[in-house]
């Protein structure tokens, strides 16, 4: 795989990234929007008010200094587009907290195929564990043990066929 940043991946990252300094002090949201279309989940779910649109048909702003990590927008989001990040779990290793639709569900401590935004593999990364925000209990929030360097581009999995044949 290709060390290089694709060009959505370098306009996500560099223009949707907190400061280095606060990436150091725990998990944030990234909210990946592609498309400018109404939809308001992300900020009607957030408790700390972290989350901002000037208008409904804009993408949405994450406010890092309020923003807890909560893991709420990841939930709440019907495109699927927010994530949690926390640079701070260990030297080698991140956390990305992703939204994930699929049955079966992955097991806490499963190895799983940790995959980029295109579907693509990247690298193996382990399911820390599984939740479950929202009313509806459709969307599950899973939180997965990525190395430091795939952080920004780990962002679903797929289950390995040996582990659920």
């Amino acid at each position: 795989m290709t060390e290089e940043k694709t060009e959505i991946e370098r306009s996500l990252t560099d223009d949707l990234l907190p400061s280095v300094e606060r990436r150091k002090e725990g998990p944030y949201a990234l909210c990946e929007c592609h498309q400018r279309i109404p939809c308001n989940p992300c900020l009607t779910s957030c408790p700390t008010g972290a989350v901002s649109l000037d208008s409904i048909n804009d993408t949405p702003e994450v406010d890092f200094d309020k923003c807890a990590g909560c893991k709420q927008c990841v939930s709440a989001c019907p495109g699927l587009a927010c994530f949690v990040i926390d640079e701070t779990y260990s030297t080698d290793s991140a956390l990305v907290t992703i939204p994930y639709e699929f049955l079966p569900l992955p097991e806490e401590g499963e190895t799983v195929n940790g995959l980029d935004r295109k579907g693509n593999f990247v690298k193996e990364v382990t399911v820390k564990n599984i939740d479950s925000f929202s009313d509806n209990g459709k969307t599950k929030v899973i939180t997965v043990i990525v190395p430091q360097e795939a952080v920004h581009q780990i962002r679903n999995i797929e289950i390995r066929e040996e582990n659920h044949g």
